[in-house]
């Protein structure tokens, strides 16, 4: 199927314009009440469940029970699980239970999560958001999905996602609003927003996301849980297609494109990497994956950069405070912490890479007209206008030698970042340039403005801060370190050397282990 514009830009403006934050229902509130055998299941991690489990403390089937216990009450007011599988999780619940009375024991079996809805799921609706894919359903999972399953997860269903994939917020018109946990006035980001919010409500302890330009980042940061958006290509990406679309072993986003875990422990995403990480099947009969360990294994043997500057869109008070308190404890803990580095690739030039690469991909196979129309903007540009806006503007007309120009610069990047990283062990900045902030709807993207310290940017430039790992490929690992002065959940992201998803990953876990980690939102106290 032709990948075009409607894709990724494409949606019905009526509908989005009117769409609104799904209305509060406090008769919904769920206590927090034991299980038959006495546990109390709120906010467990996969580890914890996985004991509980093998230890036949609880049940799988006392786990999806309790799951879609806590989704039923508290959905309405998020709207995160929109595609509900229940019957089908509580059959497989119940082969979970047997599996493990015959003493069978898989990394994931009887653990009850969700997936994000761009993901395939073998007899379910894949739509992306778009009306166009309403009445189709996917015939076979995803290979990611698949592997989940072959670890023994009871997949409930799939959760909300911005239109086409395409934004920070996440809405469609096919399932609506998914609101943030921590204040539902406000966006869970996207597109990955359903698949954070389901976290952070306590639903599941562990989601699959996807992340082009910070999906998974940007929803961990406004949600205040844990994502890791793997190095590029490290977790196969065949099912993770538009609705009606093939499902090829490739990636047709050359890389820039991932698939990987969202969860509220650093432990959690490792162990789901591992269940979902390595080569498709028609590959392995070739390659076979073996990850470096981490580079460390205590805080004080790190040697940390820290970057809470952009030069082309600024950070919000707040996040720069409280990275900076990050950093200071870390150089109290031991490590050594640098604040600058002539190492540091061009972070401008980097942006304008990846603006250039992922607008010029998403307009791959649109009409003539849209074409036509871009030449006419592309044309009243000055020559010199090194804006993103510019950028925006200009991708969908570069050329294949242009295109390749850009992998060329992403191999120079690449290089770049190696030598960095014979300095430093990971690179901290933030995963996006604001906290959580209301619904903003407008059709028009180009339309809608941010606020930052009371000064008004354009909202495509919050693109910035997952430019930075995206085009290299780098892994990077988000996490909750402190929250606004509204309450509002504060990430950092840790970036680590390309291939090496260990090491961030490890360093996400240490930060957890010193400093806390996931809090459950006030609203979820229930």
């Amino acid at each position: 199927m032709t990948m075009n514009r409607r894709f990724f830009l494409g949606a019905a403006a009526g509908t989005l314009a009117t769409m609104g934050a799904a209305a509060p229902n406090p008769a919904s509130a769920q206590t927090a009440r034991p299980t038959a055998s006495g546990q109390s299941l709120d906010y467990r991690s996969v580890s914890e469940l996985r004991a509980l489990l093998d230890a036949r403390k609880v049940s799988a089937v006392e786990l999806f029970e309790h799951a879609v216990g806590r989704i039923e009450a508290l959905d309405l007011r998020i709207n995160a699980v929109v595609v509900r599988d229940f019957e089908r999780a509580r059959a497989s619940a119940r082969e979970a239970d047997a599996a493990l009375a015959r003493g069978e024991r898989r990394p994931l079996l009887g653990i009850p999560m969700t997936v994000k809805e761009s993901f395939n799921v073998g007899g379910l609706p894949t739509t992306w958001g778009l009306p166009s894919g309403r009445d189709w359903q996917a015939p076979e999972d995803a290979v990611t999905v698949a592997r989940l399953k072959a670890a023994g997860a009871v997949i409930l269903g799939k959760t909300n996602l911005a239109t086409a994939i395409a934004d920070w917020q996440g809405f469609n018109p096919i399932y609506g609003t998914t609101n943030n946990p921590w204040d539902i006035k406000r966006t869970a980001g996207g597109s990955s927003g359903g698949s954070a919010a389901a976290l952070a409500a306590g639903y599941v302890p562990l989601e699959l996301g996807s992340d082009l330009s910070g999906s998974i980042r940007a929803p961990a940061h406004l949600c205040g849980v844990f994502g890791h958006k793997p190095t590029s290509n490290l977790v196969p990406q065949r099912g993770h297609a538009p609705p009606r679309a093939s499902a090829l072993p490739t990636d047709l986003t050359s890389g820039l494109g991932v698939c990987g875990p969202m969860a509220r422990t650093a432990a959690d995403l490792s162990f789901a990497l591992d269940v979902i990480a390595g080569p498709d099947e028609a590959e392995a009969a070739a390659y076979r994956l073996t990850l470096p360990p981490p580079r460390h294994g205590a805080l004080k043997d790190f040697r940390v950069l820290l970057v809470d500057n952009h030069p082309l869109l600024p950070v919000e008070g707040e996040i720069r405070a409280a990275l900076d308190q990050l950093a200071n404890r870390l150089a109290a803990a031991g490590a050594k912490v640098a604040r600058s580095s002539p190492l540091l690739p061009d972070m401008a030039e980097s942006a304008r890479l990846h603006t250039r690469m992922v607008r010029n991909f998403v307009a791959f196979g649109s009409p003539p007209e849209f074409f036509k129309k871009a030449q006419e903007e592309v044309a009243a540009l000055k020559p010199d206008d090194d804006s993103l806006k510019a950028w925006r503007t200009r991708a969908p007309l570069l050329n294949h030698h242009q295109w390749m120009a850009g992998e060329i610069a992403r191999a120079r990047l690449r290089q770049q970042w190696a030598g960095l990283f014979r300095e430093f062990d990971v690179v901290l900045c933030p995963p996006f340039s604001v906290v959580a902030f209301p619904h903003d709807q407008r059709p028009d993207g180009e339309q809608r403005t941010i606020h930052i310290d009371g000064e008004t940017h354009p909202y495509p430039s919050l693109i910035v801060w997952s430019t930075v790992a995206t085009p290299p490929g780098l892994p990077a690992t988000v996490m909750p370190v402190s929250r606004s002065k509204a309450g509002l959940p504060i990430g950092v992201q840790i970036i680590g050397p390309l291939l090496e998803d260990r090491t961030p990953l490890a360093f996400a876990a240490l930060l957890e282990r010193e400093f806390g980690g996931f809090t459950r939102p006030p609203e979820m106290q229930l």
